[in-house]
This record gives C-alpha cells, sequence and structure tokens, in this order.
C-alpha cells in the first residue's frame, strides 16, 4: 500500500545489468545461484551478487539457502544463496490507482451477497470492514495522533493525494477514478464506506468521512467528528 515504495523499486530495475539479472531470475523455473545469474546475464559473479542483493532488499526477489550438491553433514560445504522472484506485484501510475484495493472490495461484496444480504449493502459494509482492516495495517507505521494528520498519512500512502488545511481533509485523488466513471453509485459508495472503516480504525471515532461535491476532488472528504 505504499506508492513511493512501488516507485522505488521500478526505478531499481532502470540499470541494465540489475535488469537482465532480474529477467533471468523471473524466466527461470527454479531458484538460481549467483553463479548461474551471473552467467546466463554475461557478468561477473560479483556484480552479480551486489545486483541480486538489491533487488532482494527492495522485495522484488526472495532468498533461500540450500546445499546444491544434496550433501549432509561435515564436508558437505555452505549452502548456497538462491533467489526466486518475489511474491509482491509492482504497479505504478500517476496518479497512483488502487484496483487491486477495488478488486479487493468488490470479492468480498459479492460473498457477502452470496450469503442473502442486498448487493450494494453487502459491498458498502464489507467496504468498511476491510477499510478497518487497513487501519490495522497502516497504524502500525504512523505515529501522528491528532486524527486529521493521521487519517492524511494513511491516505497518502493509499495514493489518495490528499490535502490537509486544518479543518478537514481533501482527497485529490480517486484512486478508483475509472471504475468511479462507470458506476459512481457503486464505486463511491465502495469508497466512502472503506474510508469510514479507516477512520473508524485510526482515530477511533475521531475523524468523520462525509460526501464532497466539490470540483476536481475525490467524492469524500474527512472532517473532526461532532
Amino acid at each position: 500500500m505504499d506508492p513511493i515504495r512501488d516507485i522505488e523499486r521500478v526505478a531499481l530495475l532502470r540499470e541494465p545489468v540489475r535488469r537482465r539479472l532480474y529477467d533471468v531470475v523471473r524466466g527461470s523455473g527454479s531458484p538460481v545461484s549467483r553463479e548461474e545469474a551471473a552467467a546466463a546475464a554475461g557478468v561477473s559473479r560479483s556484480l552479480a551478487a551486489f545486483h541480486l542483493d538489491r533487488l532482494a532488499d527492495a522485495g522484488l526477489l526472495e532468498v533461500e539457502y540450500r546445499r546444491l550438491s544434496g550433501r549432509r553433514g561435515r564436508g558437505a560445504g555452505r549452502p548456497a544463496k538462491l533467489y526466486r522472484p518475489g511474491r509482491d506485484r509492482v504497479e505504478v501510475s500517476f496518479p497512483p490507482t488502487r484496483y487491486a484495493l477495488a478488486g479487493e472490495l468488490m470479492i468480498r461484496a459479492l460473498r457477502e451477497a452470496g450469503r442473502g444480504r442486498e448487493p450494494m449493502e453487502s459491498a458498502r459494509r464489507s467496504s468498511e470492514a476491510y477499510g478497518r482492516e487497513a487501519a490495522r495495517e497502516l497504524g502500525r507505521g504512523i505515529r501522528r495522533r491528532a486524527p486529521l494528520p493521521r487519517m492524511g498519512e494513511a491516505l497518502e500512502r493509499l495514493g489518495f493525494e490528499p490535502r490537509d488545511d486544518g479543518e478537514r481533509v481533501l482527497l485529490r485523488n480517486c484512486p478508483f477514478h475509472e471504475l468511479a466513471r462507470r458506476d459512481p453509485e457503486l464505486v463511491c459508495g465502495m469508497n466512502e464506506a472503506f474510508l469510514r472503516g479507516l477512520a473508524d480504525g485510526l482515530t477511533g471515532g475521531a475523524a468523520a468521512v462525509q460526501p464532497c461535491a466539490e470540483e476536481g476532488y475525490c467524492c469524500a472528504v474527512i472532517r473532526k467528528a461532532p
């Protein structure tokens, strides 16, 4: 949920050797050693090791250790450091979009609808619940105590591009913009419910989410609760 981290990870792949090594690992059907990656990319082992570790530190690759000889015990040698593709997907857009988040909200809404609830109601109920889950995840990294700054920091990470004027937090970007244009009642309703859950989880009810009709802003605004 951190667009800045995604941008930094994509920027790592601008370096040609690093990109070749990344493609080698992704194209392999099994974990790759430093020696194998270096040979496939046509670079030295030390250079390959440097770039592979940078990719692993960024989460683009994952690391495991295994003895390639299959032998165990004394004399079997040290385990080799092997690399495999990272499990996280990286997506960057300007301004940020969060269609994976929208997809998660819709999946949950469909599950709720399958239990007999009206679809629009289930979409909003499940979106609000997911907002509370997101608050627990994001809240661990937020140190600000005041409700609006606390919400602003979380919304920045989610790609809403918040603007805090001291009285309210306006959202300059809708991460679900294209979907909202197609069905504003459904998508904006889900968005507002998600933000209510987020505000409840992050501020304990000290911040309130209200509809916003101001031109150029997202469908919701965050204010201090009465």
